[in-house]
């Protein structure tokens, strides 16, 4: 029997691996931290707002998410006609790459960063080009800016840095925008930002003002805590913005999770109260981590990297017997989200029993 004729490069696209759950122990309380999803419920604000929303469910939800694009606006400073909205920044760097991006075409992106990139950039029909990062974790920028030819139209600049943790430094990032061809589209993926302590990193904001040619990309997913819903937007000059409009699935965003984006925004502050608490158990993990001996680079994000190359598979499979599920990168290392308190516990423990054996 004869099956339906697929694209031929279909099998060769790599598969989006999303963090597992562990499998459930009658003998511990087990912690999933390989999602970087935060360990708190929404808070009882957002959750009176999607339940209010789940009672028009039956109708479809409002194509422009009007409110939501408007509180946006106001929060950021920008006119409503720069904002693009997509069901999380994931589904915004398809669209962004479906929008500017072909056959014949070049897609210039660090690596290991973000492991949608490349599943994007093969399914519009374009070329990646994979730039290497320096052996602190960092974008080789320098190199990045080499990488691009005339064939090139994306780049996409990840920072905080999915998995490795490292920032983009403001003066390293005007540095490169400086040079990059105006006509090539820069997409500045901030899913992590809110976790960010150092000074030094660049506003995104400001920055798409003063280049057109740059996209911001924020999530609800992380620091709000609405991983499930799925809503993510785009800061661009307006052009930029239409075409991520057109190109984004018809009511992607829905009526619950417009709502419940709406009620975070309104409680922001008190959002990021816990925001302060991961990053205080982010540091603790780092320092424990290192008091250890580990050789762990510095994370501004709401997870950790450990660069254990052969040993990647080991490491994780004592995890998974201690009741913790991390993020595998197979010959690479493991990204550690930072969790409940037990579970980064949990994580010092078996660090240490993995580095003495």
């Amino acid at each position: 029997m004869t099956v339906p004729r697929l694209r031929p490069d279909i099998d060769s696209l790599p598969a989006y691996k999303a963090g597992q759950r562990p499998p459930e122990r009658p003998d511990l309380t087990v912690y999933k931290i390989s999602s970087n999803e935060v360990p708190y419920p929404p808070l009882p604000s957002v959750v009176d707002a999607i339940a209010r929303a789940a009672q028009e469910i039956h109708r479809y939800p409002d194509p422009a998410s009007s409110r939501l694009v408007a509180a946006l606006a106001q929060r950021h400073g920008v006119p409503e006609d720069q904002i693009a909205l997509g069901t999380g920044s994931v589904a915004l760097c398809g669209h962004i790459t479906s929008a500017v991006a072909g056959p014949g075409d070049e897609v210039v992106y660090a690596w290991r960063s973000f492991e949608a990139y490349p599943i994007w950039t093969q399914i519009a029909g374009a070329a990646s080009v994979q730039v290497p990062l320096l052996p602190d974790e960092r974008h080789d920028l320098p190199a990045m800016l080499a990488a691009i030819t005339p064939r090139t139209r994306l780049v996409f600049v990840c920072t905080p840095n999915n998995p490795t943790g490292a920032v983009i430094t403001e003066a390293e990032l005007t540095g490169f925008l400086d040079q990059v061809p105006s006509d090539v589209l820069v997409v500045l993926d901030e899913a992590y930002t809110e976790f960010v302590t150092r000074t030094d990193v660049a506003d995104g904001v400001a920055m798409v003002r003063r280049y057109p040619n740059l996209v911001l990309l924020r999530t609800f997913s992380k620091a709000y805590g609405l991983a499930a819903l799925r809503v993510g937007f785009a800061i661009a000059h307006p052009a930029v913005a239409a075409a991520i409009r057109k190109t984004a699935t018809p009511f992607g965003v829905s009526t619950v999770a417009e709502e419940a984006a709406v009620a975070s925004l309104a409680a922001e502050d008190e959002l990021m109260e816990r925001v302060r608490a991961v990053v205080a158990e982010r540091e603790r993990v780092l320092a424990a981590l290192r008091a250890q001996g580990w050789n762990v680079v510095d994370s501004q994000a709401n997870f950790v990297w450990l660069r254990l190359g052969d040993r990647t598979t080991d490491y994780a499979a004592a995890c998974e017997e201690a009741g913790i599920t991390v993020r595998p990168f197979a010959g690479e290392g493991v990204r550690i989200t930072v969790g409940e308190p037990e579970a980064n516990d949990r994580v010092i423990t078996v660090s240490q029993a993995f580095l003495t054996a």
